[in-house]
């Protein structure tokens, strides 16, 4: 008979999280993550399969402990006229201020630079998903915004913030000012968009 897990199983994913975030998935040896966890190898097989196993534990959590979360008051169907202005504002002082998650990117932006999407068609598709949440919250936002853009105005400037956003997520890690710049170009981009 086995012995009982003695770890809680949360602790590890989100441990596992904080390695996979700053060195990607391919770059993450099971050396970082024995000693990120306090695991050893067997362990971490024996409770997730594969290191690929873990890094699909850290993505569920991620998307609903960062990503979701986040996203939250944006993909209400009353979102705050102001929803869109703070989503980006969170986002940008995360980054500026030197948060090393942020200053890390997405980890499911990077995860789809990386070789492992090419592979996975699950993790590819966990990927499309979140982009289509991160649209979806976005176009919710343009519309508390600029409730009085048609929806024929509406669609392209929600594409081109979700753009920015994406933009500014995928860059963090090697330029946080060149991110900064794309977040703050949305106030405008929203502000002075025509029908």
């Amino acid at each position: 008979m086995g012995r009982t897990a003695t770890f809680d199983r949360g602790d590890v994913v989100r441990a596992a999280r904080d390695v996979f975030w700053s060195r990607g998935y391919a770059e993450t040896g099971i050396g970082e993550l024995e000693e990120a966890t306090g695991l050893n190898r067997s362990s971490l097989y024996h409770a997730f399969g594969s290191k690929k196993g873990l890094f699909e534990a850290v993505v569920a959590a991620y998307l609903e402990e960062v990503v979701r979360r986040r996203l939250a008051p944006l993909q209400r169907s009353d979102a705050a006229a102001t929803a869109l202005a703070d989503y980006v504002a969170e986002m940008r002082e995360a980054i500026a201020g030197g948060s090393p998650r942020a200053r890390s990117g997405c980890l499911l932006i990077n995860a789809a630079c990386g070789p492992l999407v090419d592979d996975e068609p699950e993790l590819r598709a966990i990927v499309t998903r979140y982009a289509d949440e991160l649209r979806e919250g976005v176009a919710r936002g343009v519309a508390a915004a600029r409730p009085g853009l048609s929806e024929a105005a509406r669609a392209p400037l929600a594409e081109a913030v979700a753009s920015l956003v994406i933009a500014a997520l995928a860059i963090a890690r090697t330029d946080p000012d060149a991110a900064v710049r794309s977040l703050d170009a949305v106030a405008p981009l929203v502000a002075g968009w025509r029908a």
